[in-house]
């Protein structure tokens, strides 16, 4: 009996002790909108940002890109320039580019993504795909090609972003979508009708040309060849236009893609 009594003592002592914990912890206060708020904010503020699809897909392409400067030489012996982009196709620094930006050339130099500059030639043309292939006489040792994709697989409304060197502007990048596919026009530099275009709505200017077109895996889809503008003004309006990539690497002689 005496333990009996001792074990009912001993239960009600933890029963007291635990009544008095609860009495001792603070009554829960109501949350307001600012704290709210300020819980959202902290946790925003400790999470790792992540890249943007751009930034990702510029970032795996930028290596491969290159930036064309043209000096050219008019049928009445009258010099100019011209500013363009290009991309590296392969390990012994093929570059392709669009055909109107070379067109004349009596010079023509390429800076790669490293800073390293070379004189190149023009080794192949389609004047009917707006393209041409470049030669450079010497290449960086950490020259990186792209890597390509056919454009089979790009549907309206894809990302893309286009890397060139808009009004000199250089190593500049937009992004857009897909707008369009098998768009046909006739080219303003060259008078050649161009099939087959990938329509684009990244914003795209002079110095744009010849540069990649590139989705969110960082490969290169087409190559920029124009802009359509119903004005006699060369300023973006909303459509951009590149050549698939797939004709381009022909013209390359690189593998279909």
């Amino acid at each position: 009996m005496h333990s009996v009594l001792l074990v009912l003592a001993a239960v009600i002592l933890t029963f007291g002790v635990v009544l008095l914990y609860d009495s001792t912890k603070p009554l829960p206060q109501h949350l307001t909108q600012r704290d709210i708020n300020t819980a959202v904010e902290r946790a925003l503020a400790a999470a790792p940002s992540k890249p943007s699809i751009a930034s990702r897909a510029y970032e795996i392409v930028r290596p491969s890109v290159v930036q064309v400067d043209v000096t050219t030489v008019s049928a009445g012996g009258r010099p100019g320039t011209a500013l363009g982009g290009g991309v590296v196709v392969d390990d012994t620094g093929t570059i392709i580019t669009s055909l109107h930006v070379v067109k004349d050339a009596a010079r023509i130099a390429v800076t790669f993504a490293d800073g390293s500059r070379s004189e190149a030639e023009v080794t192949t043309s389609q004047p009917e795909n707006d393209l041409a292939v470049l030669r450079p006489r010497e290449i960086p040792d950490d020259l990186v090609p792209a890597t390509l994709a056919g454009s089979a697989g790009l549907l309206i409304g894809d990302e893309v972003i286009a890397v060139g060197n808009p009004f000199g502007m250089s190593d500049s990048v937009s992004a857009g979508v897909v707008s369009g596919l098998g768009r046909s026009i006739k080219s303003r530099k060259t008078g050649e009708i161009l099939t087959n275009l990938i329509q684009f709505d990244a914003a795209v200017n002079p110095g744009n040309s010849g540069g990649p077109l590139v989705d969110r895996n960082g490969e290169v889809v087409g190559i920029v060849t124009a802009l359509l503008n119903p004005t006699d003004q060369e300023v973006f309006i909303g459509i951009g236009l590149a050549v698939p990539i797939e004709t381009a690497a022909g013209a390359a002689g690189a593998p279909p893609v």
